[in-house]
């Protein structure tokens, strides 16, 4: 019986592998008639429903549940607040809170000189900024504030409309002209404020509309080359403080050029106090950031190198007399409370339109892109369009309070993760630490040398120019990528960064239409014993199916590249003749039909006096070689889509 019984198990074993054997290489044969679109609308009775004024009924219909809904995800607090995990989360939201604080004082004021206004506007862009985010933003990770990419275009808007220039003053004393600062920082205070509040009240009709989606057409070469070449602009726009020199400011195209020439050709007019502080502060920032990453897996926090730097430094230049002694410029007056509520100078509005366009797509970019890396990482959602009216109302309402523009920082990001922030109360937490700071104890770093912001800024951009990094593998992965990095970094460069943000975007647009223009055609073949195909001219081992010719477009099929890819079909059926038959065939390839979007295209392939209707959906194609002479002169093959590995 035993034997009867394994006998009856291999029996059975090797017809069903026989029979997946057979069905593995079965042969199809798909046979239907040939349809255009409007047959199949008339098949399928294609309704006739009013889709816009469902959409537009279902957007402004109104109930109890529906207002609800709306009221939590305009306001994301209310949801989460009520819920929050006091247990669980606030010890380690405090600390993070806290140590982020730390960072947006020295980071708050270095940040306020790239964008030309006092350093006490720093601290303000610290606080009211982040406190709105923290009602309507919906990421839990990032920490919003000054950010260096802003400042820095933010600081070339400033300068451009309230240049120093406009505030000389002659001074009787000294036979010489001097700046009246006073009157130049209130102008290029109104200046930014504008500019802030117009970037947020874009960045809000952005929301409104749902264009969060405009943030895909900021590809991750574009951002890493536009931010490095900003870097750039940082850096320069910080020499002045290093060296005690005064240069011309200059704007426009090729004013980095032109700045970098003339701050060359004033370092005979070094200030050796500044330099010797500057050099001395990056040395020890450098040393004490090693030290941090070093310590940081023994430490629960990290250590607070740039706070302790600017304590020491004021302490430093308070006691020794930095000022008076060897003429190192200070901050001096920062004074204490906030600043009242003041509405924007519509004078000033209309000159900065295109700078608030470029702010706001700029910061919102930084946001989103931040902002979606932890979301994905800790399994939350992100919402784009909410994520637009945060930052927008964040801008428009520090405008109000003459903030300057703010964004998402990847340094304080990267402390309040690394500290334990868990959500969005680290954040506001950290702007309470700021507004203890403003009230009270602001006044005490009036002795701080400008030139130890200066050397933070370096250090923290110090990780922005390792962003060169990009080209060599860029070069290996995508070229064209690498192209994209390149020219933008060189456009950036050049136009400054709110034009050059505009050029880089169109070119990487005109990439885009190449793309498509020039794609690659390849024949495919199987990879043996598997359901895989690539192409034949990249593989050695892969062989086409015998009988059948596969055909494929790596870019989608529109008026612009009809033609070519019709020609590149014929040639590639062609090519495929001659090494199979070793003999001359006529191809022409007509087209039947043409049609944008996904309806099928339909050739007619011309060989000898054979016709062939080639009939193709999506990108991938099957074609048919010649049959033998034997069978009659016209023949249909229908074709169905085949998913290829």
């Amino acid at each position: 019986m035993i034997r009867i019984f394994c006998l009856f198990c291999f029996v059975l074993m090797l017809q069903l592998v026989l029979a997946m054997a057979e069905r593995r290489w079965v042969g199809y044969n798909v046979q239907r008639q040939i349809l255009d679109e409007e047959a199949v609308d008339e098949m399928a009775e294609k309704s006739e429903s009013k889709v816009v004024l469902s959409v537009i009924l279902y957007i402004f219909r109104c109930s109890g549940p529906r207002l609800k809904s709306c009221l939590l995800d305009s306001i994301p607090v209310l949801s989460w607040l009520p819920r929050y995990p006091v247990k669980d989360n606030a010890l380690s939201d405090l600390i993070s809170g806290i140590s982020v604080g730390v960072m947006h004082l020295p980071q708050g004021m270095a940040y306020a000189l790239l964008a030309a206004v006092p350093p006490v506007f720093g601290l303000y862009s610290s606080f009211y900024p982040v406190l709105i985010y923290f009602i309507f933003g919906t990421s839990k990770h990032i920490s919003v504030g000054t950010y260096a990419v802003m400042s820095v275009m933010i600081g070339s808007v400033t300068e451009q409309l309230a240049p120093e220039s406009n505030f000389m003053q002659w001074d009787n004393g000294t036979n010489t002209s001097i700046v009246d600062e006073t009157a130049m920082n209130k102008e290029r205070v109104k200046v930014a404020a504008a500019v802030t509040f117009l970037s947020g009240l874009f960045q809000i009709l952005l929301g409104l509309v749902r264009f969060g989606f405009v943030v895909t057409y900021l590809s991750e070469p574009l951002v890493r080359g536009y931010t490095t070449g900003a870097a750039i602009h940082v850096i320069v726009s910080q020499l002045k403080y290093t060296f005690g020199t005064n240069p011309l400011r200059h704007s426009g195209p090729l004013s980095l050029i032109y700045t970098v020439l003339e701050v060359s050709y004033l370092i005979p007019k070094t200030n050796v106090g500044t330099l010797v502080v500057s050099v001395v502060t990056i040395i020890g920032l450098m040393l004490a950031k090693q030290l941090s990453v070093y310590l940081n897996k023994k430490l629960p926090v990290p250590i607070p190198v740039e706070l302790l730097t600017i304590i020491i430094a004021t302490i430093i230049s308070w006691q020794v007399g930095l000022e008076q002694k060897y003429g190192v410029d200070v901050v001096g007056d920062i004074p204490s409370g906030l600043q009242p509520p003041v509405l924007p100078d519509a004078t000033v509005l209309g000159q900065v339109i295109g700078n608030a366009f470029a702010l706001a797509v700029v910061g919102y970019g930084m946001v989103i892109s931040l902002g979606r890396i932890f979301a994905l990482k800790y399994g939350y959602k992100v919402d784009s369009n909410q994520e637009l009216i945060a930052l927008g109302l964040s801008n428009s309402i520090g405008g109000i309070f003459q903030c300057f523009a703010i964004s998402c920082s990847m340094s304080r990001t990267m402390v309040q993760h690394s500290t334990g922030g868990k959500t969005q109360v680290a954040g506001a937490l950290s702007a309470m630490v700021i507004l203890f700071i403003t009230l009270w104890i602001g006044h005490l770093f009036e002795e701080l040398p400008k030139a130890v912001l200066a050397a933070i800024i370096y250090v923290n951009l110090s990780s922005m120019m390792k962003q060169f990094t990009d080209i060599p593998a860029l070069w290996k992965t995508n070229r064209v990528d690498m192209l994209i990095w390149v020219v933008t970094f060189i456009l950036t460069l050049l136009l400054n960064p709110d034009l050059g943000l505009a050029a880089s975007i169109g070119f990487s647009m005109l990439t885009v239409i190449f793309r498509t223009q020039l794609p690659k055609y390849s024949l495919l073949g199987q990879v043996p014993n598997t359901d895989i195909y690539r192409p034949v001219e990249d593989y050695n081992q892969v062989r086409q199916v015998p009988g059948i010719l596969i055909f494929r477009c790596s870019a989608t099929l529109y008026f612009a590249n009809a033609e070519m890819y019709q020609d590149a079909l014929a040639e590639k059926v062609r090519t495929h003749t001659h090494t199979h038959t070793h003999t001359h065939t006529d191809i022409n390839v007509c087209p039947l039909t043409l049609k944008s979007g996904t309806d099928t295209q339909r050739y007619i392939v011309q060989m000898s006096s054979h016709h062939f209707l080639l009939s193709f959906l999506q990108f991938n194609f099957l074609f048919n070689p010649p049959p033998p002479s034997f069978l009659p002169p016209f023949f249909r093959l229908l074709f169905c889509h085949v998913s290829l590995g």
